[in-house]
């Protein structure tokens, strides 16, 4: 049968099939080369090998990194393959992304003073402009709008842009080419505004609850379950959308099935600053009464909580450069405080700052915007993360005047050196050289991709979606091995076994709490046990010994006390043990019996099969 398949040749055309045996029939010139083998000159095998690949388990790969880890020490095989499978991964995919640094080839633009009397923030947006090229300098805009004071918010691919209003005003946009997608006259007072996995969807924090619209502007939900909300987030990894409220309630919504996946009760009562750190998606909420909390899904109780201010807190902001290390909150107090998100020891740098309370916001480079009276000032790395005791402003990178105010919001564009500020007369955007990402990953966000890449990327984000269980402050912590338990001990001498595993009374017995009164019987018939045939002792203990020993701790209140309450109490499992004791003191007595002669051993008989284990 193979081989009429093979002859009949029902793989290939027919016209291909008759051009290659005119090609063949023809005499070639030249020395005559040797014969192929069956198998490349079979077309049904050579069809079928265009088209497979071998197993990937079944390829030759290259030898693993050499600072993957090794799970040497683990007896199960399967988990310690998959383990050794992971960290393999992930380092070559460490290794991967180091090699592919070389080929950005677009590096971030950076102000530079000349000499000392030079500095960088004397350079005005004008002068900006002028410098730079026609396409960044198309940032530098103003929007004049009368329902303010303004809020913002970008898309992660930083190409389209939201604002939203206090009286009701809001519009959604292209900024590159003006395309304008839907403005709304909500006619009620909202508060925060944010897309969702992208321009195509946004809620809107109205006065009463939270609303969803599409990109023309049609209302799609309204979500009754978060009340009175005060400002919003949206996890893109998780497909979260995060409110928190007047009622002082932080709760959690999956954008995907429309279930509420946690609410907690901060019970610090109405907050009205939030933001959330990229790295590892947890929440960062600002209070009355001065103090910043951390929150979690899977916690009721906030994982941090940090007293940053004397006020209450007006603005928090993470730094994403550093992998989320850094925080900067302002308080009405005045103050601007730097913290380090690893060891929480006190701020890194402290200042104050003209005007009352700011609004701050870190650039994907760790530029940090304070907004506050009626400017707004640029600070660059290192000098804010710099350890600093004196409270004195760090080195000022660029300055903006704004004469409107109130200064409500800030934002910085994604991958643009682009400032958008939101005040009461409508948004500004001023330019920050060396803000932004200059290189962009086109798999995460992607500034010019078209509808058949966003539906792409969202079906894959969709299959890709990390549960909400998975955010904690650590996002190493998960697939990697648990500690070994600090507290551990051996039962009959055995296993190693948590202390918190542990059955009750053998917990007591380790905490020497335990009553082991009523065991002073067996303890004797085992040391009578231990005595062998000529009646000498196993272990001999001194005079002095014996009474040192003979009454510890049996007349402490507590002995005394656990004795009484057991003295009535029938407890089956107390039972079983000692049933347990006793058979197996008895089988110890009979095999010293039978090793010294006075008992014959019992001959296995044929019945024996038939009686019952006691």
């Amino acid at each position: 049968m193979d081989s009429l398949i093979a002859k009949a040749d029902a793989i290939r055309s027919f016209t291909k099939k008759q051009r290659t045996e005119r090609r063949d029939a023809r005499p070639k010139a030249g020395p005559s080369k040797p014969s192929s083998s069956a198998a490349d000159a079979d077309p049904t095998a050579s069809s079928v090998s265009q088209h497979t690949a071998l197993p990937r388990s079944l390829r030759a790969s290259s030898p693993p990194p050499g600072d993957a880890k090794k799970y040497s020490h683990i007896h199960n095989k399967k988990l310690r393959s998959q383990l050794t499978r992971q960290s393999t991964q992930n380092a070559r995919s460490k290794k991967l992304v180091k090699d592919a640094e070389l080929l950005l080839t677009e590096e971030a633009g950076l102000m530079e003073a000349e000499g000392e009397l030079e500095k960088t923030w004397r350079v005005g947006q004008d002068e900006i402009v002028t410098a730079a090229g026609q396409q960044a300098a198309h940032g530098r805009q103003e929007w004049k709008m009368d329902g303010g004071p303004y809020r913002t918010r970008y898309t992660r691919n930083g190409r389209h842009i939201a604002v939203v209003g206090k009286k009701g005003h809001v519009a959604t946009f292209d900024w590159q080419t003006g395309t304008l997608h839907t403005e709304l006259q909500l006619r009620e007072t909202c508060r925060d505004i944010t897309f969702l996995q992208d321009h195509s969807h946004f809620a809107v924090a109205q006065n009463k609850y939270v609303f969803i619209y599409d990109r023309d502007g049609v209302e799609l939900h309204k979500l009754k379950s978060h009340i009175e909300p005060t400002r919003l987030e949206f996890l893109p990894y998780h497909w979260l959308l995060v409110s928190v409220g007047n009622p002082g309630y932080l709760k959690y919504q999956d954008t995907s099935t429309g279930q509420v996946v946690v609410e907690h009760r901060t019970k610090l009562g109405a907050c009205h600053t939030m933001c959330q750190n990229p790295h590892n998606a947890v929440i960062h909420l600002g209070h009355q009464n001065g103090t910043v909390t951390l929150w979690t899904p899977n916690l009721p109780h906030p994982a941090v909580r940090l007293l940053a201010h004397l006020g209450p807190v007006a603005s928090v902001s993470v730094d994403q450069s550093t992998g989320g290390s850094y925080m900067a909150t302002a308080g009405q107090d005045g103050a601007v405080k730097v913290w380090d998100c690893r060891n929480w020891k006190g701020a890194v740098r402290t200042w104050n700052t003209r005007g009352g309370s700011a609004e701050l916001e870190w650039s994907q480079k760790g530029a940090l915007a304070v907004a506050t009276g009626g400017s707004v000032n640029v600070y660059a790395k290192p000098a804010i993360q710099t350890p600093f005791a004196a409270t004195v402003s760090p080195p000022l990178y660029l300055t903006h005047a704004v004469p409107h105010r109130p200064l409500s919001s800030v934002r910085f564009c994604p991958f643009q050196d682009i400032l958008t500020i939101g005040h009461s007369a409508g948004v500004s955007s001023v330019l920050v050289p060396g803000s932004g990402e200059p290189n962009f990953d086109s798999a995460e966000a992607d500034p010019f991709e078209n509808k058949k890449a966003r539906r792409e990327r969202e079906v894959k984000g969709l299959l890709d979606k990390i549960q909400p269980d998975a955010i904690t402050l650590d996002p190493s912590y998960i697939g990697s091995l648990a500690p070994p338990p600090k507290l551990s001990t051996a039962v009959d001498g055995a296993h190693d076994i948590p202390y918190a595993r542990l059955p009750r009374y053998e917990r007591l017995r380790v905490s020497g709490k335990a009553d082991e009164t009523e065991e002073g019987d067996g303890s004797r018939a085992d040391a009578n046990e231990s005595e062998g045939g000529d009646g000498t002792t196993g272990s001999s203990l001194s005079k002095a010994e014996k009474e040192k020993k003979k009454m510890r701790g049996k007349n402490k209140s507590l002995k005394r006390y656990l004795r009484k309450q057991r003295k009535n109490v029938i407890d089956p499992r107390a039972l079983a043990v000692r049933k347990n004791l006793e058979k197996g003191r008895e089988e110890r007595h009979k095999a010293r019996a039978i090793a010294s002669g006075q008992e014959k051993p019992s001959k296995y008989s044929a019945l024996d099969r038939f009686k019952r284990s006691s």
